[in-house]
């Protein structure tokens, strides 16, 4: 059997220089994120993701270009910490380090570190002060990123700590669908250009799903209505969010709505984010299987299928196919996402912006 080529757009027809020109550059704006751990996605201005998106894009856009005549983090150590399992996140970031000229250290198992022997996340993080530049944490105990921060003189990123959240992941896919439809990056945006955003999934015990929210959170204007797509028979409506997390998102300017009928909404979304799995503890649960995308379903004919991956029965393979799978390269702007907020926080952003 042949290899069979695939370009950069296979998935997910819009290119990135799209994004790219329809975002004003405003380089000044990235210094927020110099030095500042990435926690949750909250504390993060509006404007200061569309900048380290419109950087995301300019390397996306030109990637020979940062790889082989460019590699601003030559120098600098990634401290990659995963307690819990995973696949794209760890490679992601490990990828985007590498392909900006960088070193890392990785670190997969927790019964061969000093935590297995009792040792406190506040003493971890006074050793990887010495060891690397950057540090990215995931671990199945919520309250492990934040015992780090305290301690650590040099920035960390949370990669999924428990059911509370993972800021990047949410930042790859809102630069993901901004890909899709530039237009939405508009300080105004008319009604008939917003979207409807369904998302399959339990925003108060998935991680993802609760980060994706508070992004969307940021860019109101962008939203026509965000509506919640659960099943009723195994959660009720109250048991969706945590207290005052529905309340956040209506505050922000989010039209939201829930319902259990995923059939009868499809042929009205623009934008359908599924997922199914929620990390607890070092294991995880499952919700939602009374749900699965497949190719026959209504779609609108634009319509795009968005998932954090790895998936399971509720995203079927036979949309892979199809000009709704934007998943695929979800996951693969994640890769340059993530090499441009690096760059930002290790504060390397002077080395690239005058790149074409």
């Amino acid at each position: 059997m042949r290899f069979k080529p695939m370009g950069p757009d296979v998935y997910g027809a819009a290119s990135p220089k799209d994004l790219l020109l329809a975002i004003e550059e405003d380089g000044d704006a990235l210094h927020d994120l110099v030095d500042q751990h990435v926690i949750s996605i909250q504390p993060f201005r509006a404007h200061t993701l569309l900048q380290l998106f419109r950087l995301a894009a300019k390397y996306e856009s030109n990637p020979e270009r940062y790889t082989s005549h460019n590699t601003p983090l030559k120098g600098k150590i990634l401290i990659n910490a995963f307690y819990e399992p995973s696949t794209r996140t760890r490679l992601s970031f490990d990828s985007a380090w590498h392909r900006l000229g960088g070193d890392s250290i990785n670190i997969t198992d927790r019964s061969t570190t000093g935590l297995a022997k009792g040792e406190s996340y506040e003493d971890v993080a006074h050793m990887f002060n010495n060891y690397g530049d950057c540090i990215v944490l995931r671990d199945g105990d919520s309250n492990a990123v934040y015992s780090m921060a305290d301690t650590l003189r040099v920035p960390i990123i949370n990669a999924g700590n428990g059911i509370d959240e993972h800021p990047t992941q949410a930042m790859a896919d809102l630069y993901t669908i901004l890909k899709w439809r530039p237009s939405l990056v508009a300080s105004k945006v008319s009604p008939g250009e917003r979207v409807r955003i369904g998302v399959v999934g339990i925003p108060s015990r998935m991680r993802t799903v609760r980060s994706l929210l508070r992004i969307l959170a940021k860019f109101p204007q962008i939203v026509e209505e965000l509506v919640l797509i659960h099943d009723p028979a195994k959660n009720a409506a109250e048991e969706l969010f945590d207290p005052g997390q529905l309340e956040e998102l209506q505050q922000a300017g989010l039209n939201v709505r829930c319902t259990g009928d995923l059939q009868g909404e499809i042929p009205g979304l623009d934008v359908i984010y599924i997922n199914a799995i929620a990390w607890v503890g070092d294991s995880y649960e499952v919700h939602g299987n009374s749900f699965r995308l497949t190719r026959d379903l209504p779609y609108k004919p634009n319509a795009i299928v968005l998932h954090p991956l790895a998936r399971g029965p509720e995203l079927s393979t036979c949309l892979d196919d199809t000009p709704h799978n934007w998943y695929f390269s979800q996951a693969r702007g994640a890769v340059f996402l993530r090499m441009a907020l690096l760059t930002c926080m290790v504060d390397r952003t002077n080395r690239v912006m005058d790149v074409i």
